[in-house]
């Protein structure tokens, strides 16, 4: 049987073909899913999709009036997809519910820092042999608030980090945890976390209900000169309301890995073509901003765990096992 693999990376191909070498054919494809490439999967039964792929309504008849059964995506997230339309076409759809938490929240900070440090104008003074520190003034982060929206398994990890900076620590979650609240973290409403926090970094999912989450009057209760950072999902925050923030002159930094208008843009060359998005386009051009294209969980570590989940999902779609993966178990 051959595995069809959509939107993969050149570091992630042998990776991939490592981890199915001797269980089956794998056959990866840089190409992402979407309406014009689904096609591509007819006669596949098993497929397997990155985050960025669209899993629609119209993409998932087409695989399964194609022969897909079961579809594989490599992430966590899966906001992407249809569920209840792949439960009605009867098409198996396993996630990977767990990887490297510390991929995701050393890079938050990696963001935090580079804006608050100003790291990027800096490297690009040097090359040009400008060593003047004007502009250059950051802050310590001891001593100062830091407001965690989400404290799962990512916040925490955020948060262990934070308390080794020395910050107070803010948190906000449907459901506290123990372990953060034994590092001294203060489960807050947000509108509290919004107005102290000096370092607000976004940790929860993107549902219906944390859909811009961060909208106008949250990015207005926020301090003048706040760090936002956000590598969870990027419809957590009105991006055309942060663009009106900026342009007033708020924020510290803000460090973004995720942009809610992602899609068909991220994880692809646009360098010769240029855009045609002029939230991104204005959003990029602010000094005090820094925008990553969503590789907070790209470490071989990450990586090579969200690899091996996806082929214990494909092996227990095989031997008809349900694991805690599965999100639409196929039905006969």
């Amino acid at each position: 049987m051959e595995i069809l693999a959509f939107g993969v990376q050149s570091d992630e191909k042998p990776l991939i073909e490592r981890a199915f070498e001797g269980l089956h054919e794998v056959r990866c494809l840089d190409v992402f899913l979407n309406r014009d490439t689904a096609p591509i999967a007819a006669g596949h039964e098993i497929i397997s999709t990155s985050v960025n792929a669209d899993l629609s309504a119209p993409v998932l008849q087409t695989l399964a009036a194609g022969g897909t059964q079961m579809i594989a995506q490599r992430s966590t997230g899966f906001n992407n997809i249809d569920l209840e339309v792949a439960e009605r076409l009867a098409l198996r759809v396993a996630r990977v519910s767990y990887y490297s938490p510390y991929s995701v929240a050393e890079f938050a900070w990696t963001l935090a820092m580079a804006v608050n440090r100003r790291i990027i104008r800096a490297a690009s003074r040097t090359r040009d042999f400008d060593f003047r520190l004007d502009g250059l003034l950051g802050r310590d982060m001891r001593g100062r608030t830091a407001g965690v929206l989400g404290t799962g398994k990512i916040g925490e990890a955020f948060t262990r980090i934070a308390h080794g900076f020395g910050m107070k620590l803010l948190g906000w979650d449907v459901v506290e945890n123990p372990a953060c609240v034994e590092l001294g973290m203060e489960y807050v409403e947000k509108e509290r976390l919004f107005a102290e926090a000096d370092l607000i970094s976004l940790h929860v999912p993107l549902l219906p209900a944390t859909q811009h989450i961060i909208d106008e009057g949250a990015l207005k209760a926020m301090k003048d000169d706040a760090i936002l950072v956000n590598s969870s999902r990027g419809g957590l925050i009105d991006t055309s309301a942060l663009v009106t923030e900026l342009r007033a002159g708020r924020f510290l930094g803000v460090g973004l890995d995720v942009y809610e208008a992602e899609a068909g843009l991220f994880f692809l060359d646009k360098s010769l073509e240029g855009i045609d998005d002029d939230t991104l386009a204005r959003l990029v051009t602010f000094p005090n901003v820094v925008v990553t294209s969503h590789q907070a969980y790209y470490t071989e570590d990450a990586v090579g765990q969200i690899i091996d989940a996806t082929v214990e999902n494909v092996t227990d779609y095989l031997a008809r096992r349900h694991s805690e993966n599965v999100l639409v178990p196929r039905t006969p």
